[in-house]
């Protein structure tokens, strides 16, 4: 065989291989590990690009090191067969704001998340969002409406749920999930959240969602980080 078709055959084989992309692995100061595409830290923040698509930005500071992934995988849209295309048994990308269990596990106060969202039957990724929106997991967080903690407890609504400090994390979260229930128990989900946002009286004064941009984004953020219709919801 010539040096040239060597070389063609060579190039031919290279074209047909599936498409091989670095990787980081995260390692948390909670001892948990995690492979993702990227991550890059920024300021006070970090980001993660994940292998199944999509993104997800937390504290910096709940990350011990990055190491890079000596397990390469393909890149989505391609695979062993035919170039372009992806292997039957790859899973579909889920919604770019469904984080996996994994970042959720790795966020911060994640584990008395879960365990006060499962004393009172409310799901623990539904919790995460509205922490996420409400205070980005600041415990000392305080909104000039006067809304404090990880939920953003109202005075009167800390008051109603027996809290004496609303900047104590287990407290708030006790708290706010209780609250959140309260206000599923009455209503569906979306108009659930708007109360929570906007407080219960607005919603039965207009009789559903508020007209307000703000509690509207609200929900519609919310919806999505839990992977929830929000086409269905009310909020387009």
């Amino acid at each position: 065989m010539k040096a040239t078709s060597i070389s063609l055959f060579v190039i031919c084989c290279l074209l047909f291989l599936p498409v091989v992309a670095r990787a980081d692995i995260v390692v948390f100061k909670n001892g948990r590990t995690m492979s993702v595409k990227t991550c890059q830290v920024d300021g006070d923040m970090a980001t993660l690009r994940l292998r199944e698509g999509g993104e997800v930005t937390f504290p910096a500071a709940i990350v011990a090191r990055v190491e890079p992934d000596e397990v390469p995988y393909p890149e989505p849209g391609t695979g062993s067969g035919e170039p372009g295309t992806v292997d039957a048994a790859a899973a579909p990308a889920p919604a770019p704001d469904l984080v996996s269990e994994g970042v959720l596990a790795a966020r911060p106060y994640a584990e008395l998340i879960s365990s006060v969202s499962a004393t009172h039957h409310v799901d623990a990724r539904l919790v995460h969002a509205v922490i996420e929106q409400e205070s980005n997991y600041e415990a000392r967080a305080r909104s000039k409406k006067g809304a404090r903690g990880l939920m953003q407890l109202m005075p009167e609504t800390a008051r109603q749920y027996g809290v004496r400090n609303s900047y104590d994390p287990k407290a708030n979260l006790e708290a706010g999930v209780r609250h959140l229930k309260d206000l599923m128990s009455r209503l569906e989900l979306p108009l659930a959240l708007a109360a929570y946002n906007a407080g219960e009286t607005t919603i039965k004064r207009f009789g559903g969602l508020p007209p307000y941009a703000e509690t509207r984004n609200y929900v519609r953020s919310i919806l999505r980080r839990v992977g929830a219709p929000v086409g269905q919801s009310g909020t387009n």
